[in-house]
């Protein structure tokens, strides 16, 4: 049986010697797993071959090729580790076709100088947003995992020529021993922002690279709700830039994210 569960997929991965588990359909989008749950497999892989834990500091990924339903295996290696800083890599297969690569540099905290992040966070409630279940039809099936809201009108297939994309999500699974892979997951859920741009699916999209910030280590963050903020930097010739923040619910800035995306109209 496919599982759907995501937090039973990441026990499985963490606990497997092969680094092999299986994810159901429901966590598709497309012909393809959501991108941030295939992150997310190669995360919990990579955190396993750290010799003592490590905060993740940064996160690149390359999506090469869908990854089907069904079983997967994740090839994780520790390419260098210092005194405080770890890199690593790893390949996430399905039938020994690599479909996703991702770098990883976790380090150790030091003494150094303090410049707090710029806190302006003002950001409309949840409440008065769109929620995700009134969209649902319009929406990939993968976000019934999660609850979450659009704010400030900007929201795939609105028809308005919106820059911006803000939403309020969190997951409908305990993640707390997950505090990385929860971070991972969110982070991949804004779709492209020129989605706003068009009012009729489908617009078939997809992302080529993807690079994560960790300004916080996750495992410091109590909040179960996410605020993220994110900004459409160009648009030409079928391909897409944009940029993000992920907020936690208290207005800490935890993440920075930017990703290369396709489009197809």
């Amino acid at each position: 049986m496919l599982e759907s569960d995501i937090k039973k997929i990441l026990e499985t991965l963490e606990e497997d010697s092969t680094h092999t588990a299986n994810f159901s359909e429901q966590w598709s989008q497309g012909r393809s797993a959501f991108g941030g749950i295939a992150a997310a497999f190669a995360t919990t892989a990579m955190r396993k071959m750290l010799g003592s834990p490590q905060q993740i500091r940064s996160l690149m990924v390359s999506f090469i090729a869908p990854l089907p339903p069904g079983k997967f295996t994740v090839d994780p290696q520790i390419i260098r580790q210092g005194r405080n800083v770890t890199q690593t890599s790893a390949n996430v297969l399905s039938n020994g076709n690599i479909c996703l690569q991702a770098l990883a540099a976790f380090g150790n905290s030091r003494e150094g100088l303090l410049v707090p992040a710029d806190k302006n966070f003002n950001p409309t409630p949840r409440e008065k947003g769109i929620s995700f279940e009134s969209q649902a039809k319009r929406m990939p099936s993968f976000l019934k995992f999660f609850e979450g809201s659009w704010v400030d009108g900007g929201r795939p297939f609105a028809g308005k020529l919106n820059r911006k994309l803000n939403m309020w999500v969190k997951h409908r699974a305990d993640l707390s021993h997950f505090s990385t892979e929860e971070i991972v997951t969110l982070a991949d859920i804004p779709p492209p922002v020129i989605l706003t741009h068009f009012d009729t699916p489908p617009v078939p999209s997809a992302s080529l690279s993807w690079s994560l910030e960790f300004v916080e280590a996750p495992e410091s963050i109590e909040t179960e709700w996410f605020y993220l903020e994110f900004t459409l930097e160009s648009a030409a010739n079928g391909y897409t830039q944009q940029s993000g923040k992920i907020f936690d619910e208290n207005g800490r800035l935890c993440a920075l994210t930017r990703q290369c995306m396709v489009y197809f109209t």
